[in-house]
């Protein structure tokens, strides 16, 4: 449970390690592999302040994650209800939500490592890309990403079943029902802000 708390849906540390794949799979393990690059990158001197993580994460999960597909998902069935411009804003501050959210955790997940498995699993037009999650104590936790058609990544799954897109559909169905669009952006926001405000753990 404490690995699961420290890594559920966090990205961790240290270049991929992967078998051959067939060629379907490679663009979806790229994916994967450029993001943990970046992310390796980012504290390979320490985990740093909270905003340069964010300031340097944020083109990399922009690169990596399907946003658009993720917010609407989120959202669930009002989502068709929302406007063009309230679509675009809730897009905008999930994005920006998740951006803070990884950073902040990635923080926490220095000296961590994992490894990429070459048996890529085939779900219609997605592909899940497993791998192993190792905390510095050498606990382990398998870490599944959802990649789409788009080789872009849909959801993120927490041994086999805990789903990043089911936590945040959880966290914004109060939002949602009382505000509609409006009082999800501005959740999602403060949201942010908070992680952003909150003093570095000693």
């Amino acid at each position: 449970m404490r690995l699961i708390r420290h890594f559920a849906a966090a990205f961790l540390l240290v270049p991929v390690l992967a078998a051959p794949a067939r060629a379907g799979d490679e663009a979806a393990i790229k994916t994967v592999g450029d993001l943990y690059a970046t992310f390796s990158g980012a504290v390979k001197d320490g985990a740093g302040p909270l905003p340069a993580r964010v300031e340097v994460l944020g083109p990399a999960l922009d690169r990596a994650f399907d946003f658009p597909a993720m917010a609407r998902i989120a959202v669930g069935s009002k989502w068709g209800g929302f406007t063009s411009e309230q679509q675009a804003a809730v897009i905008a501050a999930f994005k920006r939500s998740l951006n803070v959210t990884y950073a902040s955790r990635l923080g926490r997940a220095a000296g961590g490592k994992f490894e990429v498995t070459p048996k890529v699993e085939t779900r219609g037009a997605q592909r899940v890309v497993p791998t192993t999650v190792t905390a510095a104590d050498g606990d382990d936790s398998q870490v599944d990403f959802v990649v789409n058609g788009d080789d872009k990544v849909q959801d993120v799954l927490l041994n086999g079943d805990v789903s990043e897109l089911a936590a945040q559909r959880t966290i914004l169905s109060k939002p949602l029902a009382s505000g509609g669009a409006d009082a999800v952006v501005k959740f999602l926001n403060e949201r942010a802000d908070g992680m952003l405000a909150a003093k570095p753990a000693q």
